[in-house]
């Protein structure tokens, strides 16, 4: 097709939407239980050297293959390899298409939190009964799914205006949106009466709570926050001018991904330990724990809503950089304009979220592997497909393209050609070890 492509109209415009498909739940959400459950400060440490090392190495991998080909990852592949290879790409649209669809299910309960913020509905002092009230509504047949299609409306509306009308123009507003929000909220939260202990926990480093689990869930966590092997850095990579500088580009996303992390345990952890609360809560710390901790607050209610607001920012601009994957591999394969594809793909999306939110509830008794579908498709994907697409990007980007791999790292960077080497080593040995190390403790040999 001779299609005209798409492009970031700045750098700061490219930077504002790549930072935000990392920025999503696995920043605000899961980082700061996973960090409870790790000891803290040690962790945060471990974390911040992986990110900046290993996920910011794979991060160019993916955003060379992007702008070298202008193409999606299925058609990146073929054009830089052929053979067997555009497999990788086709299961990273896939894998990015199936993520989608029970992401939206959780970003859905975000909204739904918001709204039941502000009218207090589940803001309790006591986390047994809001427990009751959060298992409830996730077991409901109805309301979460009509919350599901709130937000992949949202998803879709905003995709339907291109990458600069669209993606860019929402990122330019939600980001530092989130970023303000957080900041109020970090505000707040260090501020309680007890919070010193919680801050002392997050950023006072124990080294004698290190284990090999340690390391392997930072591993997990920093390969996870910076939307790694799902074809969303490919994608907006190719949406980059051919000589735009990839490794400056992917360091100021890399800050930002690691920076929400951070102020995001920050709002938490301190709040956690100010009110007596268990920082190894585990997934339920958000949905369970903090609503019965802002209950206890003055003007609790209003720091609920604007919590779970900011969880909806995350969640919806990761959400959009998902179904852009989908939309790129369908206008550069066919002939569909963007309108058809995304509507079509935003119907898909919900077709496959409503049996997964339902087998939370009244289709529980259906199982694939012993698991209901939720769980299985989130099993399928953050164990397997994400890491071995990585892998296999660390792996292709290190020694089958390694030569027009580096020239593309070094074009149109002032800082690449200093980097150059490191870059090398990670991509050819550390970053395939660690990710193969990630793809094993997710199959459970570890």
């Amino acid at each position: 097709m001779n299609r005209t492509r798409e492009h970031w109209t700045s750098r700061m415009g490219f930077i504002l939407a790549a930072a935000g498909s990392a920025v999503g739940l696995g920043n605000v959400w899961r980082f700061p239980y996973v960090t409870g459950e790790n000891g803290g400060g040690a962790f945060l440490l471990i974390y911040l050297g992986i990110v900046f090392s290993i996920g910011v190495s794979v991060l160019v991998a993916e955003l060379i293959i992007g702008r070298s080909t202008q193409l999606d990852p299925a058609g990146a592949f073929r054009k830089l390899a052929g053979g067997a290879w555009p497999i990788v790409g086709y299961m990273s649209i896939l894998t990015a298409f199936v993520i989608l669809s029970f992401y939206c299910v959780i970003a859905g309960w975000t909204v739904a939190y918001m709204i039941k913020s502000i009218t207090g509905s589940v803001l309790t002092a006591n986390p047994e009964e809001i427990g009751g009230v959060f298992d409830a509504f996730i077991t409901d047949p109805l309301e979460p799914v009509l919350y599901t299609a709130l937000f992949i409306g949202l998803t879709v509306f905003v995709a339907l205006g291109g990458v600069a009308s669209g993606i860019e123009r929402a990122a330019r507003i939600l980001m530092p949106a989130l970023f303000f929000i957080l900041l109020v909220l970090v505000a707040r939260s260090v501020t309680l009466d007890g919070a010193v202990e919680g801050i002392a926990f997050f950023l006072e480093p124990d080294f004698s709570k290190v284990t090999w689990e340690t390391l392997l869930a930072a591993l997990g966590q920093a390969f996870f926050s910076l939307s790694l092997g799902m074809g969303a850095m490919i994608t907006y990579g190719s949406y980059m001018q051919r000589h735009d500088d990839i490794a400056g580009s992917a360091l100021a996303v890399t800050v930002l991904d690691a920076l929400v992390a951070v102020l995001s345990g920050l709002v938490i952890l301190p709040a956690v330990f100010a009110f007596g609360a268990a920082p190894t809560a585990g997934p339920g710390l958000t949905f369970i724990t903090l609503p019965s901790i802002f209950a206890q607050m003055p003007f609790g209610f209003l720091f609920a809503a604007l919590f779970f607001f900011l969880l909806a920012i995350a969640a919806l601009t990761s959400a959009v950089a998902l179904l852009e994957v989908v939309i790129a591999y369908f206008m550069d394969e066919g002939s569909a304009n963007r309108k058809k594809v995304a509507v079509t793909a935003g119907i898909a999306t919900f077709a496959l979220a409503v049996p997964a939110s339902l087998s939370l509830g009244v289709m529980s008794g259906f199982t694939i592997g012993g698991k209901v579908l939720f769980d299985a498709l989130d099993y399928l994907t953050n164990n397997i497909t994400l890491p071995l697409g990585g892998l296999l990007v660390a792996l292709f980007l290190g020694w089958v393209l390694k030569h027009r791999g580096e020239e593309e790292f070094v074009d149109g960077s002032t800082l690449a050609p200093a980097l150059v080497g490191a870059w090398r080593f990670i991509i050819r040995y550390v970053a395939p070890v660690a990710i193969l190390l990630i793809l094993i403790n997710g199959l459970g040999f570890i």
